[in-house]
């Protein structure tokens, strides 16, 4: 994943952050993504927990979904 630089990080839009008004955890792409719920999850409060897999999940919505393997080995969505 490309390090994100303090002048980059500064051009992006608000809508790039799980978190706009502080400019905390960046998703522009989907690496980003992921590891903001990795952060979040280490640091974040629960507050921020949910809001950061809202925004993720309504952003990239195959990320973070769970799934199951059956007895084939194949995986599947878990309901």
């Amino acid at each position: 994943m490309p390090k994100v630089t303090a002048k980059k990080r500064n051009a992006l839009p608000e809508k790039s952050f799980a978190e706009p008004g502080k400019r905390k955890y960046p998703i522009e792409n989907s690496n980003h993504a992921k590891n903001a719920l990795a952060r979040v999850s280490q640091f974040g409060t629960e507050a921020e927990k949910r809001e950061v897999r809202a925004k993720v999940h309504a952003r990239y919505p195959a990320i973070g979904k769970k799934t199951v393997a059956n007895k084939k080995g194949k995986s599947q969505k878990k309901g």
